[in-house]
């Protein structure tokens, strides 16, 4: 197993920015990618963006491309999540993900992923 814990939400004005953090702790050595999600109320969970554990592969969604930065810290099995130039439609609870048996193809499908940390609220006004 792998616990995630998220931290970092909050509540931020449009054209803010906010920092996400995941630590990862448990079976660490048998996670291959890490990723964040989103999912606002009646919506369904929402692909943001994930990086490949053992080279720093990165994906992101379309919609953030150029707002949002995904990085790591490999020793420490932690993520983070830069959002910048944030927007109302942001706002969402944000979850963390580790471990996709089926690799860099279905980074996106939620169902894929093995584990998932709480979720962090992050809401964006205007």
């Amino acid at each position: 197993q792998v616990q995630l814990v998220e931290s970092g939400g909050g509540l931020v004005q449009a054209g803010g920015s906010l920092r996400l953090s995941c630590a990862a702790s448990g079976r660490t050595f048998d996670n291959n990618a890490m990723g964040w999600f989103r999912q606002a109320p009646g919506e369904e969970r929402e692909f943001v963006a994930a990086i490949k554990w053992s080279n720093g592969y990165i994906q992101y969604a379309d919609s953030v491309k150029g707002r949002f930065t995904l990085s790591r810290d490999k020793p420490k099995n932690t993520i983070a999540l830069e959002m910048n130039s944030l927007r109302v439609a942001d706002t969402a609870v944000y979850y963390c993900a580790a471990h996709n048996p089926e690799g860099a193809a279905f980074y996106k499908k939620a169902d894929r992923w093995n584990f998932w940390g709480q979720g962090t609220q992050v809401t964006v006004s205007s």
